[in-house]
């Protein structure tokens, strides 16, 4: 998972509040209401929550564990 840390807008702190709000949206519960609940009122604060798409698992087919030094 890649959360930025800080709303690239405004800078206020973002990444705290993500687990809180994927829990939530998994329970159910509209994602406009928890945005609500965890103080988020910015849409620019709120895009950063809605559009983040978790592409770690995507990044790690490409890994090597093989060594890059020079022989």
């Amino acid at each position: 998972m890649i959360i930025p840390v800080r709303c690239f807008t405004c800078g206020k702190v973002v990444a705290d509040k993500f687990d809180q709000f994927k829990r939530e949206v998994r329970q159910g519960e509209d994602p406009a209401v928890v945005l609500d609940k965890i103080g988020l009122d910015r849409y620019c604060c709120r895009r950063m929550l809605l559009a983040n798409i978790d592409i770690i698992d995507s990044f790690m087919a490409f890994a090597t564990t093989e060594s890059t030094e020079a022989k």
